[in-house]
């Protein structure tokens, strides 16, 4: 009889477990960008707990806990990045609704590899479309410039980046969607002049929204944000979304 009830009680479980990893009418953020955006963080205990309310798309499709590193562009040093806390954020605000992240950006990459007709482009449209059979389009989450911190690059970013989220909103039949991009370092000289320039990028883009990177550190190679700052960062990302009232 004792056996019988503990059988009930792992079948009832998993019966739990299963309803849980269905999620629907989602809040979706779609995650693009280069390694800042993927996560270079060191993880710890606290990126690892996981909330009934923040879900993940992994490499599969298939919607999973979310939990650090969210990315898998490059296994052997994806890390913290700022999604995790940002949707920890979006949570607070919103505990009645799931929260829905779509992990699809690429360490190292250019905008001009994201642009309509790029693997990275194609693959970002996919995944999302699939998610949206679980819910709306909230935002689109950018972290990228690294690679195209040249004078020449930053000359034409503005107008590549609009013509790629031009593109990106139409596809996904989404014209209005928010749009959230942010600074790079302060910690490295050589980021200054593209930073001087995003606010003509948002100026151009429409429903778009820029978020500061003063006082965040790097993790130590003056490249990439530290997991307290990318954490940080996170917490910016959401201050500069809810500025849409969604």
């Amino acid at each position: 009889m004792r056996m019988a009830t503990l059988f009930s009680v792992f079948i009832f479980s998993l019966v739990i477990v299963s309803g849980a990893e269905q999620p629907h009418n989602m809040k979706l953020f779609l995650l693009i960008g280069q390694s800042n955006m993927a996560g270079r963080g060191k993880v710890e205990a606290c990126d690892q707990v996981t909330s009934p309310l923040i879900w993940s798309l992994d490499k599969q499709n298939t919607w999973v806990p979310a939990k650090d590193p969210l990315h898998f562009d490059k296994p052997k040093v994806a890390g913290v990045g700022l999604a995790s806390e940002f949707a920890r954020c979006v949570a607070k605000q919103t505990p009645s609704e799931a929260i829905g992240l779509i992990p699809c950006a690429f360490g190292g990459t250019s905008l001009d590899q994201w642009q309509p007709g790029s693997a990275l482009y194609t693959n970002a449209v996919a995944r999302t479309r699939i998610a949206m059979k679980d819910g709306r389009l909230a935002g689109i989450l950018w972290h990228q410039g690294e690679a195209d911190s040249s004078s020449a690059k930053i000359a034409t970013y503005a107008a590549r980046f609009t013509a790629m989220i031009e593109q990106l909103r139409k596809d996904l039949e989404a014209p209005d969607v928010p749009v959230i991009m942010g600074e790079l370092g302060y910690f490295n000289e050589g980021y200054k002049r593209f930073n001087a320039n995003l606010p003509a990028v948002v100026h151009v883009v429409k429903n778009s929204q820029m978020v500061s990177a003063e006082g965040l550190d790097h993790g130590g190679d003056k490249v990439h944000f530290s997991a307290a700052a990318l954490r940080e960062y996170g917490r910016r990302y959401f201050e500069r979304w809810q500025m849409f009232k969604p």
